[in-house]
């Protein structure tokens, strides 16, 4: 009797897709994957644009999943899984969250290189959007990348972000300060774009 509702336990999934996509579903992040978060932040191809500068080890990557229940006031942060492959590939969410004045700072990446220019990114920052102002009921998204990650910000240009400014020498990279693109998106914006795809 012991041995069988053991394997009943063992069949229960681990974590539940918290928000469904089409190539893509969002899950909370699990300690199971400790040792990948520490291999995303330390790639140099993956952490150039993020400036993760600072090496991240296993066990301080273990540490941040012990304080994450004191940050989810003003920070959520989500797993990219991709459903095919069935594997988690990066991670998104939202950070610096203002819940009196309804802003957050929405951040992405993905962390296996090979799923670069899919349209994943631009599949997961819609669905983050749709749950900052539907679920979270946010008014205001904002973010910003290097005028030289072409990636970023061509995504958040294709999805509705409106440029707000460019913060000169905003970011240090490769030995240069760079300029960095900031954009926003307000609620009523993308309510309006989701209106006009539908009629």
């Amino acid at each position: 009797m012991a041995e069988k509702e053991k394997s009943t336990d063992e069949s229960i999934p681990e974590a539940f897709p918290f928000i469904r996509g089409k190539t893509i579903d969002l899950y909370p992040r699990n300690s199971k994957y400790a040792k990948l978060y520490v291999k995303w932040k330390n790639d140099p191809k993956v952490r150039k644009y993020a400036r993760n500068v600072v090496p991240r080890t296993l066990e301080q990557q273990k540490k941040r999943f012990e304080e994450r229940g004191e940050r989810f006031r003003d920070h959520i942060s989500l797993d990219i899984w991709h459903k095919k492959d069935n594997k988690p590939i990066g991670n998104l969410g939202l950070g610096h969250i203002d819940w009196i004045n309804g802003w957050g700072n929405a951040f992405l990446f993905i962390g296996e290189p090979e799923y670069w220019n899919k349209n994943i990114a631009t599949e997961a920052t819609e669905l983050l959007i749709e749950y900052a102002f539907n679920e979270l009921n946010l008014n205001k998204l904002q973010g910003g990348a290097a005028i030289e990650n072409i990636g970023s910000w061509t995504v958040a240009k294709k999805i509705g972000f409106k440029l707000e400014g460019i913060r000169k020498h905003s970011m240090y990279v490769d030995g240069k300060y760079l300029d960095v693109k900031t954009h926003c998106l307000l609620k009523e914006d993308w309510v309006k774009s989701r209106k006009l795809k539908d009629s």
